[in-house]
């Protein structure tokens, strides 16, 4: 899953950024708020950790235009900010959760994973399609009583589909939960990704199907 960060302390950002990614998680860094404002825009995100003093837009300005286009994107926003009035501002403006600087790492993890939590599964901790099960906690997927073992990419395009369960995702939206914006990769990398998912689903009755010129979909095939 995807995650932008926009923090414009550069050591705190690059901490942040390594605590996320040590689970699992592909983080976005950047600084300040124009690049956000854009990349909000353009890309697809699972949860958007969000400064609020941030250089060229502040992380108001940032999530007002970001409620304003009609995202629900789950944001988290980082303060060093200690009046209440900030507080209520931010989350009259859409903010999801806040946190104030300065933190533990552990914490924001933990809210991240709520974040997360909700705006994936429903505030589930598992996601289900027949025997596959993929718990958020210990971002494993199991498949019947076994663990299923798979790289980054395979765990970040079965992800993206499980997550969507009965729709039809296209290549470049897959592409777009897996890769981050310092990747050059084509969508059409998906496909290789797809096919060696479908050896590891194999014999099970859990398939990802293709619809010619629309994408893929995670299906539930009954024995």
């Amino acid at each position: 899953m995807r995650v932008l960060l926009v923090e414009d302390h550069l050591q705190l950002a690059e901490s942040v950024a390594q605590a996320l990614k040590s689970h699992g998680l592909t983080v976005d860094v950047l600084h300040d708020g124009i690049a956000a404002d854009l990349a909000l825009a353009s890309e697809e995100y699972a949860v958007a950790v969000l400064d609020v003093g941030l250089p060229r837009m502040d992380g108001f300005e940032v999530l007002a235009r970001l409620r304003a286009r009609g995202k629900t994107l789950p944001v988290l926003m980082l303060t060093a900010r200690s009046d209440v009035k900030d507080r209520v501002h931010g989350l009259n403006l859409g903010a999801d959760d806040y946190l104030a600087k300065p933190f533990e790492l552990t914490e924001l993890e933990a809210r991240v994973k709520a974040l997360l939590r909700r705006s994936v599964l429903g505030g589930e901790r598992q996601q289900r399609c027949g025997p596959l099960v993929y718990d958020l906690d210990t971002r494993r997927f199991s498949l019947g009583e076994e663990h299923l073992a798979l790289t980054s990419r395979e765990q970040g395009v079965l992800e993206a589909l499980i997550a969507r369960p009965g729709r039809v995702m296209s290549k470049e939206q897959v592409a777009a939960q897996v890769f981050g914006l310092d990747e050059d990769a084509s969508p059409d990398a998906i496909e290789i990704y797809i096919h060696r998912l479908r050896k590891k689903l194999d014999g099970h009755p859990v398939a990802i199907v293709t619809f010619r010129g629309l994408g893929y979909l995670l299906e539930h095939r009954d024995a």
